[in-house]
């Protein structure tokens, strides 16, 4: 019986353990230009015992930043202060994958230098507010992108899996999920165009396909991978009806060879029928009532997922994969330290005594 605990080859990739630490903002990239800090490079390095880490989620592009502080990929100075990153999880034996992120729609002006403005998919605001260092503000209509901008915004991720190998990351994972740009694309109430992009169900998949294809073409498949959550409402985009758009989005993606799939669940019936089609390796962010757990782990040994992904545990625990092999005990984790709070999500835990 395959355990959490076994290693498993992801694309050529070897992982000790199919325990992987999700993506989670942290909006403390305060070096220049928007780089990571030596907290940056502790973070990760504590949490090298993941079977894999997936970044923050990572800018490709200045217009792509939708949080205060969050990190980008698409200068030099943030690629060397990434290198310090990976080289400190690759020195403790982890892997690392960065999460490429463009907000799309979500942000506001204030977050980016002056004369920009979101960009998105229509020009549909998302409902509520983003934080920002001037207190919370109205998310706003974007200024919908053209269709060459569309393809300029396709060379900025593959621009940006670039900079990540250059960096010496494992390889990408693309945020498609939570409402994003690349999930705006997919949701019929932030996709509204009747172009190339829009107006059915293959069209609003296409921007997701092809940013994949340029990505692995850019890196390599066995480097790329993505992460979808069907049906998920998370920052205003509603798919009443997300079997039809995801069973033909993983089937176009099922002939690139992606590293994985990353699927946050919904639905465990879709899942089971999504992990059908594609015959790679599937990443599970299980649905839980709280923070995902011990008890997930049967989902690997029933043959539901191959990885596991775990977030919040993850903040409070550096060493979870110990923890969870052990039987715990586990910290709390803090909701103060999650996103743009105190840094008790980086150090001071206590450690698990041996």
């Amino acid at each position: 019986m395959t355990t959490a605990f076994d290693p498993i080859d992801l694309s050529g990739t070897q992982l000790t353990n199919r325990i992987a630490m999700a993506p989670m903002t942290r909006s403390r990239a305060f070096g220049p230009g928007h780089s990571p800090t030596d907290s940056t490079v502790e973070y990760y390095a504590q949490r090298a015992s993941a079977g894999l880490i997936i970044t923050e989620g990572t800018q490709p592009s200045v217009v792509g930043q939708g949080y205060p502080d969050t990190p980008g990929l698409h200068s030099a100075e943030q690629i060397a202060a990434w290198r310090k990153v990976t080289d400190a999880v690759h020195a403790k034996g982890g892997k690392i994958f960065a999460q490429i992120m463009h907000a799309g729609r979500i942000g506001h002006p204030v977050l980016l230098p002056e004369g920009l403005v979101p960009v998105g998919v229509s020009a549909v605001a998302a409902p509520g507010q983003v934080f920002t260092h001037d207190g919370p503000k109205d998310f706003i209509a974007p200024r919908e992108l053209t269709s060459d901008e569309v393809r300029e915004t396709i060379a900025d991720f593959a621009s940006a899996a670039r900079n990540a190998v250059e960096a010496g990351f494992d390889g990408v994972e693309l945020h498609g999920a939570n409402g994003y740009l690349i999930h705006q694309f997919l949701a019929p109430n932030s996709n509204l165009r009747t172009d190339e992009w829009g107006g059915s169900d293959e069209a609003r998949i296409r921007f997701a396909v092809e940013v994949t294809r340029a990505v692995a073409a850019e890196i390599g498949a066995e480097r790329t991978a993505i992460r979808i959550s069907p049906g998920n409402p998370y920052n205003g985009v509603s798919e009443p009806d997300p079997e039809p758009v995801y069973t033909e989005l993983v089937k176009q993606l099922e002939p690139i060879g992606l590293a994985y799939l990353h699927l946050i669940e919904n639905n465990r019936e879709l899942t089971v029928a999504l992990r059908k089609l594609f015959s790679g390796t599937l990443i599970l962010n299980a649905a839980t009532e709280g923070f995902t757990g011990a008890g997930e782990l049967a989902l690997i040994e029933d043959g539901t997922a191959d990885l596991l992904s775990f977030g919040a545990l993850f903040l409070a625990n550096p060493d979870l994969p110990a923890r969870l092999k052990a039987g715990g005990p586990y910290n709390t984790p803090d909701p103060a330290s999650f996103f743009g709070g105190d840094d008790k999500g980086y150090i001071d835990y206590p450690a698990l005594e041996s």
